[in-house]
């Protein structure tokens, strides 16, 4: 079951592409559900994160980009773990973004940037990375981050095609980042594809077609009304075997995310209303 914020239908500048989005999961038959309490959209990043076992970790979300603004930071335990059954729940003190956990398709590897290592400053990376795998019952590989990225999250930078693949960005930034990132991986028995990529100056997201939503049916694919967007779209589908539904998505994405950022997947359904035709 998909779960998106309640605040994207809710939200004026956010209404008509929640619309679009919602419109195109029903055409393929993927069902959703609104989660109320949020204190902002970015549900992959303060929602517990799935294992391979089927445990649900939920990790401290005190990300250092939103010290400044703590009305923003949503408390899982206490804001929205009423809602969803308690057995399979396991709560850690490390502070990590679920955006930064990207896991490989059978969940046997997680790809976490460098930034977990700032935002848990009194822990030793040894005992980190340690900790990390015993939590997330994954190897875990850290790639370097952009330091001038906001967030530093993973799923902005990879993402799994199968357990020895995974793709990047295709426009290499000028100190070399993707380049840095592909050698990690490929330390690691890991190689990377070029994925479509483009920026746009004050852009947030934009042009992050990385940032894509797969579900069992289809592959949602950002679109942001640039030239670049069918060039992704035709990438995409030279890639998976399912269908690739482009979503227009230019002012969520200005605001730092797309659609992998927004949504969230849980194991048993919640006590929300299912907003399925």
């Amino acid at each position: 079951m998909l779960y998106f914020s309640a605040l994207l239908p809710s939200t004026p500048a956010y209404a008509p592409e929640a619309k679009r989005l919602f419109d195109a999961l029903e055409a393929q038959g993927v069902a959703y559900r609104l989660l109320d309490g949020t204190k902002d959209i970015w549900l992959r990043d303060f929602m517990p994160v799935r294992t391979r076992s089927g445990k649900f970790v939920s990790f401290r979300y005190e990300p250092g980009y939103l010290a400044d603004d703590p009305e923003l930071r949503t408390d899982f335990r206490r804001d929205i773990a009423p809602h969803f059954p308690p057995e399979n729940l396991v709560y850690s003190d490390l502070n990590l973004d679920g955006g930064n956990v990207v896991f490989s398709p059978a969940r046997d590897v997680a790809v976490v940037s460098d930034r977990v290592f700032a935002e848990n400053p009194g822990v030793s990376r040894a005992a980190l990375v340690g900790a990390l795998e015993r939590l997330l019952e994954a190897r875990v590989i850290v790639i370097p981050s952009l330091p001038s990225d906001m967030t530093g999250h993973a799923d902005g930078m990879v993402r799994f095609l199968d357990e020895k693949t995974v793709l990047g960005n295709a426009t290499p930034y000028q100190n070399g980042l993707e380049q840095r990132i592909a050698k990690t991986l490929r330390e690691n028995g890991i190689e990377t594809l070029d994925f479509p990529y483009f920026s746009v100056p004050k852009g947030g997201a934009i042009g992050s077609y990385l940032n894509f939503l797969e579900t069992e049916s289809a592959v949602f694919l950002p679109v942001f009304g640039a030239p670049e967007d069918e060039t992704a779209r035709r990438n995409a589908a030279a890639l998976f075997a399912k269908p690739i539904v482009p979503v227009l998505l230019d002012k969520i994405a200005r605001k730092g995310g797309c659609l992998h950022c927004i949504s969230w997947e849980w194991a048993e359904p919640a006590k929300q209303e299912e907003k399925t035709r």
